[in-house]
């Protein structure tokens, strides 16, 4: 499926999927190019540092959606449950209901975690922090708060994983309905 991009804003989400579908590893210029439209010298010509580059512009673009439409409003809400039905809605809308694997952990899985272990890391420490913060808002204690926010990225990640696997979207959306239930329990 090859789409052809001229823009920066455009080449990002195809290298993503790219990195999805493939991982860093076995992520070659040449199905880059093919997926791109672009040819080596392009994509050099957008990205210098080459496919680190690449990867490490993909990580940052997830990082900001997830940063925007996650981790702030968690830091930001007044209403725990209320935020808590809505991060869940937007990790399920991005991950496409388990149907599109988590490209941090790809690459936290992979042999190039060590290349981009920061923003792999960061990743998930601000998305645990966001949650636990929230939680403790809600009147949890700082260690049941932090316990359950580590619970809730292992139910997302496990989901992901276990959906695709079982190439059974309700798995995921079940985890996801289970997991706001645990999340305020008393």
């Amino acid at each position: 499926m090859k789409k052809t991009v001229s823009e920066r804003a455009d080449i990002l989400p195809v290298l993503g999927e790219v990195f999805r579908a493939h991982g860093y590893e076995g992520a070659t210029l040449a199905l880059i190019s093919e997926a791109t439209g672009l040819g080596k010298g392009s994509l050099y010509h957008f990205f210098p540092g080459g496919k680190a580059q690449m990867a490490g512009e993909v990580l940052a673009e997830i990082d900001a959606w997830f940063e925007v439409n996650i981790f702030a409003p968690l830091r930001s809400a007044e209403d725990p449950a209320r935020a808590i039905a809505a991060m869940l809605k937007g990790t399920e809308e991005y991950f496409r209901s388990g149907r599109r694997v988590c490209l941090v952990g790809v690459f936290a899985l992979g042999a190039a975690r060590d290349s981009f272990a920061a923003q792999v890391n960061d990743y998930f420490a601000r998305w645990g922090d966001a949650l636990a913060l929230l939680l403790g808002r809600s009147g949890l204690s700082s260690s049941v708060a932090r316990r359950r926010s580590e619970d809730a990225m292992l139910s997302i990640q496990g989901a992901l994983v276990l959906a695709r696997a079982r190439d059974d979207a309700k798995i995921f959306s079940r985890a996801m309905a289970e997991l706001k239930l645990r999340l305020l329990a008393e």
